[in-house]
């Protein structure tokens, strides 16, 4: 959410304020914003804001993607770790992909770092998006939500070339 002085007299200062919201992001992040001038050598001037979102439990990746062609297994895995001195601990929540993809939690390192497997549970052509909810010790971020989107694609059919006569 841009602030900012309206009028700034040839030669003189103002100044630009800028608001980057958090929520939803984590790790690092790059944000930028266009100024339009008046000024016919600089009409546009980018600003941008680099910074460390620090979160209690860190989901990496923040998304599942299955994406692949009919009759594939596919299975991808994500690591969720804590953030904070004080041992995590993950139950399952709610899931609303039960009957497109399987997931299993595996603790890596007690209480600090766990995978979570996703594979999908049909190969045939279909598109599908849900989430997975993890319940968490934590008052701070008492629930992850992982999102999962995934295609499953039909194969091309081969054409054969007609056979010559001879």
């Amino acid at each position: 959410m841009p602030d900012f002085d309206k009028a700034i007299p040839p030669g003189g200062e103002g100044k630009i304020r800028l608001t980057v919201r958090t929520t939803g992001y984590q790790g690092n992040i790059h944000k930028s914003a266009r100024v339009y001038t008046n000024d016919p050598a600089k009409s546009i001037i980018r600003l941008s804001v680099k910074g460390f979102v620090k979160v209690p439990i860190l989901v990496s990746p923040p998304r599942v993607r299955l994406y692949g062609k009919e009759g594939q297994s596919l299975t991808r895995i994500i690591e969720v770790r804590s953030e904070l001195d004080k041992p995590l601990i993950l139950t399952p929540g709610h899931f609303n992909l039960t009957e497109k993809v399987t997931y299993s939690i595996e603790e890596i390192e007690k209480g600090k770092r766990f995978q979570i497997r996703f594979s999908t549970t049909n190969s045939s052509p279909q598109s599908f998006r849900g989430f997975l909810k993890l319940n968490t010790n934590y008052p701070e971020k008492p629930e992850v939500t992982i999102w999962i989107k995934g295609r499953i694609q039909k194969k091309p059919e081969v054409q054969r070339k007609p056979e010559a006569k001879t």
